[in-house]
């Protein structure tokens, strides 16, 4: 398998990238959001990869850091996302933020990727959720739960007119502990002003 890829960028096409590497074997490698941000024509980079076997073709897919590469083999254990989806998955936010949903159970989030519905969205938590949640006690990370206050609360903003990511980052730093959702709400209203 190849796990690691390092030259000189001869190409870049939307999510895609020709690689020349030293022994003169140019790879077309889908990169992830992260990685593509790194890649400049004429410039070298040092990608970790993944290669995906199917009957018809070989893909090659690269990512800035091993972190990137560990979620994206773990979409893949899921049911029903392939590569390209899991790719995109990536696309949502950094490894912490999209594991952290995942942790939280927060399936809104992950349906925000085009092919990706709510029952596959279910379906990535439920199976993702225990695996992600070890990786990040062992990091040191705590996963936030979200109660039923703060879920109203991300609820009512949506339906005042605020969409679900400006909501979700209303409600980050908010204290639930002994709160109702009306008062939370105040707070909340505050933070998007």
């Amino acid at each position: 398998m190849i796990s690691l890829i390092h030259g000189k960028i001869i190409s870049h096409h939307g999510e895609e990238v020709t690689i020349l590497t030293s022994g003169g074997v140019g790879y077309h490698v889908k990169a992830s959001p992260t990685a593509l941000a790194e890649c400049r024509v004429g410039s070298d980079i040092q990608l970790d990869t993944y290669l995906v076997v199917r009957e018809d073709a070989l893909e090659l897919f690269g990512f800035a850091n091993i972190a990137e590469k560990e979620l994206f083999k773990n979409f893949l254990t899921v049911s029903g996302v392939g590569p390209k989806t899991a790719l995109h998955l990536l696309a949502l936010g950094s490894v912490e933020e999209t594991t952290l949903a995942i942790g939280r159970g927060d399936v809104e989030y992950l349906t925000k990727v085009s092919g990706i519905g709510k029952k596959t969205a279910e379906r990535i938590v439920v199976d993702l959720k225990s695996k992600v949640a070890k990786g990040l006690k062992d990091s040191g990370v705590n996963i936030p739960a979200v109660n039923d206050a703060v879920s109203d609360v991300i609820d009512g903003l949506v339906t005042l007119g605020y969409s679900v990511l400006q909501a979700r980052d209303a409600v980050k730093n908010l204290d639930p502990k002994g709160k109702t959702s009306e008062q939370l709400l105040r707070e909340a209203l505050r933070a998007v002003k």
